[in-house]
């Protein structure tokens, strides 16, 4: 196009006027003449002079300011003339219109796109308008103009506006003229054409290049420092079975890739701010199919400027076969050190310093901190992650090794961080023609084995205790059902005006408490008597909902929680409440007065058993009961103990220490279990968790007698009785007390005994009470021989642990009256009387 065929620049912006200033001029002008015309001669020369002067004087003023600059002539500015020019010859087509989309300036560049100086101006919206891909992006940038906003929209055309050629990308811009009059738009209008082209050609070369790296003859992945893989190439991707278009899907680390330890390698990849580090590691990856793939990775990692590791460049190549090593040294050392990073022992090379020069992944999964270089060490070191009390031992073992000592004694060492671990480290000299240091370690994880020795230790604590607080409180029910037995003697013979009476009643009060305590005891040690029965625990709960409200208070909430469906178990009611009813109260002591406790039931599966972190749960179906508090918790050297008899944290005088330990004896002895986790400060949780029970359609038959529920109001009874008791208190006692309801008493100390004594009366017994507890023999084993010589009296056996603790040793289909000790007189003689009939 020549200068003469450029359109130019259309300008319709109106110059702004001052209607006021041009009226009064114009009344000047007419009175001045009208004074000339009308006035009298003298007086018409003086206005018209007048009116000449004023005109004059305006004019001088007026030239001054053009002089110094304060006026100018309208379009005369030098800075309008540059940034018109700018505007009408930028390279970008621009047009500005109003509210009515009329046009008031337009440049070169849109003159153009318009078809030139004999082109019809268009609005932006008219001159796009015949393009049917492109009216829904003109439509948003007319309503953006309208309603005075900014958007910008890019629009591919089939063939360029004006004449013939290749399709065209245009970006329009639209904005509102802040400055300008109200309603005023303008518009940019710019030909990236060539820009869309080299994008799309850079795509075309990015996509080549994926294309390149994807189908590439070696795996190729990178991963984030937590170990998340973030990109996998394809041949990658296929050796381990994945499916690249649900790569995210799978959320894949390491760990999921390479088998063994050797993601422990890769994690403590070090390297200083700035650096980029390149490691070679021989790995086996674990495709979906199973079958290990042996690998050699180049794992490279940049470091920033603040030292944190960035996304790792990983390079998998497939391990070659050998036909023989000594043809191919590389393969036996790939080999080599593929065997020696897939081994699940830690073993690492280090020098007489301790310096790590070498480690396999087994190496850095067991202590990381080793392997990681610290602001004081350049170098990672075997001793960093080593408890500081086991230091000393390890620096030994490895300055031996140094010297070339053998014959160096394990060194069982605690490492640092949480959760508490501990290893053993066996260190042996190295071999001076290898290079590899002074010593090497070996070292075997030895957490879950010391927790387990830890755990059976505690467990063997426990049963100790338990069979001496058993021991203790059978020896207690003797002397206490001798006190008992022989206060209720002396209250028969005590009328309750005696003032011996109340001494006597005091006696046995005391008695009854000792009994209590006693009772605990056998709790703990599980050898109390339970009467086991199918219970539905969110029934039982709802029931003693009530009570522990008033035992925790009005300031202290009580939530409880049932969850739906839940399972049968078979327990004891009244020892299952005593357990409810000590944790609830455990949790109220443990608040200040105030807080919330929590009580929750909830089905357990056998797959949801590993979730608790404790290695005594069996797997299997059980009810839990948890009981949360957000007290002061307990601190870890504490919670050690809380189940131990007569341990306490409480005061003196405000607590026995027996109520976890009878809690703890409840649930064991129902066949379920009890934990507690705490953090000082965030409360306590205790969980109980019985066995699910599914209760039979035929209900079993019931072997042991009941105590009948009426008793007979005669209490006197005639016939022989075998009593059988090592203890000489309690078998005084007894004996007393039978014989004066009017029966024949026969005793004897031991099991041995009574079978003398019941040969020597030829077998006319009517019923026999026992002691199961004695020396030379039992009352189980005594009642087996006197069955096989043919007596059938009627049994009571007396104890003080449960009776399902010798039922077994009892001839099958035996029967028998069960009566705990320590027992009342009057107990003992409704018993009996109860048994004969």
């Amino acid at each position: 196009m020549t200068s003469a065929q450029k359109p130019a620049a259309v300008d319709r912006a109106e110059r702004a006027s001052h209607p006021g200033l041009i009226a009064l001029l114009l009344l000047l002008l007419i009175g001045a003449v009208a004074a000339y015309s009308l006035a009298p001669a003298d007086i018409g020369r003086h206005v018209v002079s007048g009116a000449i002067a004023l005109f004059a004087v305006v004019g001088v003023f007026a030239a001054l300011g053009v002089a110094f600059g304060t006026l100018h002539f309208a379009g005369g500015g030098r800075g309008s003339d540059m940034t018109k020019a700018i505007a009408d010859h930028n390279s970008d087509a621009l047009v500005v219109s109003n509210r009515d989309s009329r046009i008031l300036y337009a440049n070169d560049a849109y003159r153009a796109l318009c078809g030139g100086a004999n082109g019809e101006l268009r609005p932006v919206e008219r001159l796009f308008a015949g393009a049917p891909d492109v009216s829904e992006a003109i439509y948003r940038l007319a309503q953006a103009a309208r309603v005075g906003s900014r958007t910008i929209e890019e629009l591919r055309l089939p063939r360029p506006l004006v004449g013939a050629g290749d399709p065209v990308w245009y970006r329009l811009r639209v904005r509102p003229l802040e400055d300008a009059g109200p309603g005023e738009t303008l518009w940019t209008v710019t030909d990236v054409t060539r820009e869309r082209e080299r994008h799309e050609s850079f795509f075309q070369d990015l996509q080549l290049a994926i294309d390149y790296l994807d189908h590439a003859p070696a795996g190729f992945f990178s991963a984030e420092a937590d170990g998340s893989i973030v990109h996998m190439n394809v041949t990658l991707a296929n050796w381990l079975g994945y499916d690249l278009a649900q790569f995210a899907a799978h959320q894949l680390k390491l760990n999921d890739i390479i088998a063994g330890d050797g993601a422990s390698l890769l994690a403590v990849v070090s390297g200083r701010p700035g650096e980029v580090t390149t490691q070679t590691f021989d790995v086996d990856l674990k495709p979906l199919n199973g079958r290990v793939l042996p690998v050699r990775l180049l794992h490279r990692v940049a470091f920033s400027s603040t030292g944190l590791p960035g996304p790792s460049r990983t390079l998998a190549i497939p391990a070659t076969p050998s036909e023989s090593a000594a043809e191919d040294p590389g393969a036996a050392e790939q080999r080599f050190s593929r065997l020696f990073n897939s081994t699940p022992m830690a073993i690492a090379a280090i020098d007489a310093d301790g310096h790590v020069l070498r480690s396999n992944g087994a190496f850095a999964k067991l202590a990381p901190a080793a392997l990681m270089p610290s602001a004081s060490e350049a170098r990672p070191s075997a001793f960093r992650g080593v408890a500081e009390r086991d230091r000393a031992t390890l620096k030994s073992a490895v300055a031996a090794a140094a010297e070339g000592k053998g014959d160096i004694a394990p060194v069982d060492v605690a490492l640092e961080g949480e959760p508490p671990r501990s290893a053993r480290f066996y260190v042996s000299p190295a071999d001076p023609r290898g290079g590899e240091g002074a010593a090497i370690l070996f070292a075997l994880d030895t957490t879950e084995q010391r927790t387990l020795q830890e755990n059976f230790a505690q467990s063997q604590k426990m049963q100790a205790i338990g069979q001496l607080a058993g021991g203790v409180a059978h020896d207690f029910n003797n002397v206490l059902t001798a006190i008992i037995g022989y206060s209720d003697l002396l209250l028969a013979h005590h009328r309750p005006t005696d003032p011996s009476f109340q001494d006597i009643m005091q006696i046995k009060q005391n008695a009854n408490r000792a009994a209590g305590l006693v009772r605990q005891l056998l709790a703990f040690s599980r050898r109390q008597t339970l009467r086991p029965q199918t219970l539905l625990l969110s029934d039982v709960l709802s029931e003693l909902q009530m009570m522990l409200r008033r035992l925790v208070g009005e300031k202290i909430d009580l939530e409880v929680t049932h969850a739906r469906d839940l399972w049968f178990v078979k327990a004891d009611l009244n020892q299952f409440e005593q357990v409810i009813v000590n944790l609830v109260v455990n949790a109220r002591d443990a608040m200040n007065g105030s807080g919330k406790i929590a009580l929750r039931t909830k089905n357990v599966a056998p797959g949801e058993c590993a979730e608790f972190g404790e290695k005594s749960l069996t797997p299997g179906e059980y009810v839990l009961v948890e009981v949360q508090d957000n007290g002061h918790g307990i601190p870890p050297d504490v919670r050690e103990k809380i189940f131990e008899p007569f341990f306490t944290t409480k005061e003196v005088g405000k607590g026995t220490g027996l109520g976890l330990s009878m809690v703890y004896g409840i649930v064991k002895q129902t066949g379920g279990y009890v934990f507690c986790v705490s953090e000082p400060g965030h409360g306590a949780t205790f969980r109980v968790l019985l066995p699910r029970h599914v209760p039979e359609e035929v209900a079993t038959p019931v072997k042991v007698k009941e105590e009948p529920g009426k008793r007979a109001a005669d209490l006197t009874g005639q016939g022989a009785i075998l009593l059988v008791e090592d203890e000489e208190a309690v078998r005084a006692f007894a004996s007393r007390a039978l014989a004066s309801r009017g029966y024949t008493v026969l005793e004897a100390e031991t099991g041995l005994d009574a079978l003398r004594v019941v040969e020597e009366c030829n077998g006319k017994i009517d019923l026999i009470v026992s002691d199961v507890i004695m020396p030379e023999m039992d009352g189980p084993s005594m009642l087996t021989e006197l069955r096989k010589r043919g007596l059938k009296a009627k049994v009571i056996f007396v104890s003080g642990y449960a009776d399902d603790a010798f039922a077994k040793n009892l001839p099958e289909g035996s029967e028998f009256t069960f009566l705990p000790k320590p027992f009342t007189l009057k107990q003992l003689i409704e018993t009996v009387k109860g048994a004969m009939g």
